[in-house]
């Protein structure tokens, strides 16, 4: 989620030399990923909230997935925008 909102805030030139999409596309990748870690620990924990499993932490890993993967999807259109 940091590298969402980072390539929002400055989408060219603050994660390498890119035309301001790399940070943008390194969001959606990742998010999904935590998305899928995330279901993947909260499918399999044993035990409820407070028990020691991580379903806390799975819970967690959902949500800045999802909210990296949307703030890096609008990250990636406003660079896309900016290059036409």
């Amino acid at each position: 989620m940091v590298i969402a909102v980072v390539a929002l805030k400055r989408p060219a030139g603050r994660l390498g030399t890119a035309n301001g999409s790399l940070g943008a596309t390194a969001a959606v990748v990742a998010g999904p990923i935590a998305m899928a870690l995330g279901g993947l620990v909260a499918a399999t924990a044993d035990g409820g909230l407070g028990t020691g499993n991580g379903l806390g932490g799975a819970y967690v890993a959902l949500l800045l997935g999802l909210t990296g993967t949307a703030l890096g999807g609008r990250a990636l259109t406003r660079s896309r925008r900016r290059t036409r």
